[in-house]
């Protein structure tokens, strides 16, 4: 979602310049400039990135007696408090970044603890990426799982099973969003595990886990709803009555769709989302003027991302329909519960959307703003307040007030 477009943007400014200068060619120009930036930006949006870019700096490390500190280039991202991942060595090396010793504006640098290292010689490594995901794997929770394969209209898809002792009837599924995978859904687990939900960790196409889809582009929710309802399937074949679905970012459209149009809707007791898409019109705009990109590229891009004839362009199988997934313009369409849990300086996916959807919706959904969280990193700022929020709004719907509350966690 937060891909930037520099190697398309210098050369649309060049063009600009080019067209006050020769007239009606120049006007060609521009012309051509567009239709090809805005091809560029309506394929970004659905292509999965083969390889994750390491564009985080990793200045120093420094041992600290039994524990490492580590300096960063200082960003917005490195310079908020709490608990996150570093992903390094092409995604192979994972540590877990606590809090910040020191920063100082004007040196550009922030100084922070090295809670743990999972994969990797961290000390050896050079760049990285932040991420929200601290942990990689089932046994950093201290947790027993299940290795488990979902049958998806595509292909298979590997699965973390991870139960609940006693377990409910009721199944946590969790939906990961775009360019990430199911390790996302894993900071909701021990919440879930706390009000006796099975939780289901699921891939879908194109996550890099799961099979491709056969023209290997996202659909933004609008086909990959149909594997949440594969996973849906799975749980109900295993014991559970009902499910609750977990969606992040691109996770929460998904989930959203499901809730919509699956045949097992009704199935679907509750939706706790975590910074979701309600409007992708909305964040194509967003994304498209953070990347300054002009206003006419964004909507060219859209128009590519909907109409059948920019499937050339973009590689669709099929035109995406954002109108389907626009839930402000449908907010009284959503019939089932939904927490959403939104940060208001959220810089990838904007939180208007989401306080717009409980306004005309209050029936139905409920919204618990964050701050100072960014995209889909509430957890890492106040994992307690969350599990907290979490807990409180699902309990009820569940019906398990015999289950003791679980305190508050620490993300690391």
């Amino acid at each position: 979602m937060g891909t930037t477009v520099e190697s398309a943007r210098s050369p649309w400014l060049k063009w600009t310049l080019l067209a006050g200068a020769t007239g009606a060619a120049g006007a060609s120009l521009v012309a051509t400039a567009t239709s090809a930036l805005a091809g560029y930006f309506a394929r970004k949006v659905v292509t999965p990135d083969k390889v994750r870019e390491e564009d985080l700096d990793i200045l120093a490390v420094i041992p600290d007696g039994q524990r490492l500190q580590i300096v960063l280039p200082a960003t917005a991202d490195t310079t908020v408090e709490g608990t996150y991942g570093l992903f390094f060595d092409a995604g192979a090396g994972h540590a877990v970044v606590g809090s910040i010793i020191s920063y100082v504006p004007r040196e550009g640098s922030v100084t922070r603890e090295v809670l743990r290292v999972t994969a990797g010689d961290l000390r050896a490594a050079k760049r990285g990426w932040w991420s929200g995901s601290i942990f990689t794997h089932p046994d950093q929770l201290g947790l027993g799982s299940e290795d488990v394969t979902i049958e998806l209209p595509g292909g298979p898809a590997p699965a973390w099973l991870i139960r609940a002792e006693p377990a409910l009837a009721t199944w946590a599924v969790m939906v990961h969003g775009r360019g990430t995978t199911r390790i996302e859904g894993l900071r909701a687990v021990q919440t879930a595990r706390g009000l006796g939900m099975n939780s289901l960790l699921v891939s879908y196409r194109n996550d890099g886990d799961a099979a491709a889809a056969n023209d290997g582009r996202y659909g933004l929710g609008v086909t990959e709803w149909a594997d949440i309802e594969a996973a849906i399937d799975y749980a109900l074949a295993h014991g559970a009555k009902d499910v609750v679905l977990f969606g992040y970012s691109m996770g929460g459209a998904i989930a959203l769709q499901a809730a919509d149009r699956s045949r097992l809707r009704k199935r679907i007791l509750a939706l706790v989302l975590d910074a979701p898409v309600i409007n992708w019109v909305d964040v194509l705009a967003h994304q498209a003027k953070l990347n300054r990109l002009p206003e006419a590229v964004g909507r060219y891009g859209q128009l590519m991302l909907t109409h059948p004839l920019g499937r050339r362009i973009t590689g669709l199988a099929a035109p995406v329909d954002l109108k389907s997934m626009d839930w402000v313009s449908r907010a009284v369409e959503l019939r089932t519960p939904t927490l959403i849990i939104h940060s208001i300086d959220d810089d990838f996916v904007p939180y208007g959307p989401t306080a717009e959807l409980a306004r005309r919706n209050p029936e139905m959904v409920e919204f618990e703003p964050f701050s100072h969280a960014r995209h889909t990193k509430e957890f890492n700022v106040d994992p307690g307040r969350w599990e907290a929020v979490v807990d409180a709004w699902l309990r009820p719907r569940l019906g398990c007030y015999d289950l003791p509350r679980e305190g508050g966690r620490d993300a690391g």
